[in-house]
């Protein structure tokens, strides 16, 4: 899950030395091949496209004090997995939230057949800010909590609270829709918020298609027959200390031009240290489906250190991904970063 980079006499001299020069040249450029030949592609940072200026707007104050309640709030109702109490109290809990700053809201009830073959209750959310117009950009995230901590060394069959798995993107996309709602945006520009259930509820030995089962009925039944976004954009593990976002590999392969906009959308906000020219591996995530079901192109916002081989952070699938991990700092580099993409693309419009 991991990457790449590349970097890179003039004198009047007798034909010999000019000889002996482009032969030295020739050595050197096949030295410096076989070298980058050799460097595993996890060790390379990204090739970037040439920095955009920065486009002048003025963007509202991401709160990250607002955005940590209501992760709390979410990890307080304890696991939100496929059937339990806490799971229908959480999607009305969102549903409420999503009326106080969205124009419309929608609700899909639907079952989902799990890797398992139980048939498991789903419900997605979909929040719509001026659902008339026409350029719209689409924001997801899933909320629910794996049923197993099989990352953990102990209790590996309970289920985890998920703060940093789930809640975090859910309360970063709820006060982002509140400070469009406090500033305004132009009547051009839509916005759309999607939070997706029963992510997590997939295994590897199920195969790749048991996870992100909310999304996959979503993009097999939209919110708004033949919906239609510019692009869209991920949320996944955004609330952790020290947490980095690389270049994750889907989403450089289906919307590279769209990946490149928001890393120097970071950059413009003042936090291009989150945001790291690297590239990292494949991961199967809501995404996928979006890019290969609806084919909106999506890239995923998602913690990931190509440094280790887990990948992913420690407390990725564990108990310990709880209150403790989250991190304001983070909260506020993410949740600006999207501040900046939205404000940007409303001014080119």
């Amino acid at each position: 899950m991991i990457g790449v980079i590349f970097k890179t006499l003039k004198h009047s001299l007798s034909c010999t030395c000019m000889k002996l020069l482009k032969t030295a040249t020739v050595f050197i450029a096949a030295c410096m091949l076989l070298a980058s030949c050799k460097d595993k592609p996890e060790q390379k940072a990204a090739e970037t496209t040439a920095a955009a200026p920065a486009v002048k707007v003025s963007t509202p104050d991401f709160n990250a004090d607002s955005t940590y309640a209501d992760i709390n709030t979410q990890v307080a109702l304890g696991p939100r997995i496929p059937g339990s109490a806490a799971q229908k109290k959480c999607a009305d809990w969102m549903q409420g939230k999503l009326k106080k700053v969205c124009d419309t809201v929608y609700r899909q009830e639907t079952k989902v057949i799990g890797g398992d073959g139980k048939q498991l209750p789903c419900y997605n959310l979909i929040g719509s800010i001026n659902p008339k117009a026409e350029r719209r950009i689409l924001f997801l995230t899933h909320w629910d909590s794996r049923p197993w901590a099989d990352q953990d060394t102990k209790d590996q069959d309970k289920p985890i609270l998920a703060a940093d798995d789930a809640a975090s993107g859910v309360a970063m996309l709820l006060e982002v829709a509140k400070q469009i709602k406090s500033k305004g945006l132009s009547p051009d520009l839509g916005i759309d918020i999607l939070f997706t259930d029963v992510e997590d509820y997939g295994k590897t030995q199920w195969g790749e298609n048991s996870y992100c089962l909310g999304t996959q009925y979503w993009a097999k039944n939209p919110h708004v027959p033949g919906y239609k976004a510019e692009f869209g954009i991920l949320l996944d593990m955004v609330g952790a200390r020290n947490a980095q976002f690389p270049l994750e590999g889907f989403s450089t392969e289906y919307a590279s031009a769209e990946q490149q906009m928001v890393w120097q959308a970071a950059g413009h906000a003042g936090y291009s240290s989150y945001f790291p020219y690297v590239q990292a591996g494949k991961i199967t995530d809501d995404h996928v489906p979006v890019n290969e079901i609806i084919h909106i192109k999506t890239i995923d916002i998602i913690n990931l250190d190509v440094n280790s081989p887990k990948v992913f952070a420690p407390h990725w699938h564990t108990h310990a991904d709880n209150m403790d991990v989250i991190d304001k700092g983070t909260l506020k580099a993410v949740g600006q970063t999207l501040l900046q993409v939205i404000y940007e693309n409303a001014a080119r419009a």
